[in-house]
């Protein structure tokens, strides 16, 4: 049996063991040279436009508002009673709110529990809006963690109606003999 000097063989383990970490850092580096940006999109004077992203897509869509009655203090004042009405960890009533200066008043009623929809907390509620106009109104507000509550939807709401009785029936009358 031929004889090895034992430090020369840990020596040898550690170069294969050196020369497979260096070859492990080369292919990671050489393929991440693809992502490497240059700079030189600066030359262009005017971004190009692709195909990929809608102008429309880009522009935040319009706020919904609740109504175009309310004017800014009617909202504050609103916008505190929604807040209220939905809060997850609320009672889950319904919330009245007026505004004395311009006779507009209201109340928001939860109508369902809380979920949640990309990554915020929403809730849906009735509305009920009096003043100089009437409004009796469907919607479902959101709210991002530590944020305050925006409206997402609002329509009008379906009008209540009254089931129709059913006829009588006639009754049968029994002669006596």
């Amino acid at each position: 049996m031929p004889w090895t000097n034992p430090r020369r063989y840990r020596s040898d383990a550690f170069l294969r063991e050196a020369g497979k970490i260096l070859a492990a850092g080369l292919i990671a580096l050489s393929t991440s040279a693809c992502t490497l940006s240059l700079g030189m999109a600066g030359l262009d004077d005017e971004p190009k436009t692709t195909g990929a992203i809608t102008q429309a897509a880009v522009t935040p869509a319009e706020p919904v508002l609740l109504s175009p009655d309310l004017n800014e203090e009617d909202w504050r004042r609103a916008k505190a009673a929604l807040a209220v009405a939905l809060d997850p960890q609320g009672t889950g009533t319904q919330v009245s709110w007026d505004n004395p200066e311009t006779s507009m008043k209201g109340t928001f009623t939860p109508t369902g529990v809380p979920f949640v929809k990309d990554d915020e907390i929403c809730r849906t509620f009735t509305a009920q809006l009096s003043g100089p106009k009437s409004a009796n109104l469907h919607g479902t507000a959101c709210r991002p963690s530590g944020e305050e509550w925006a409206l997402k939807e609002v329509r009008p709401a379906a009008p209540v109606t009254k089931p129709e009785k059913a006829p009588a029936k006639p009754t049968k009358k029994i002669a006596k003999a």
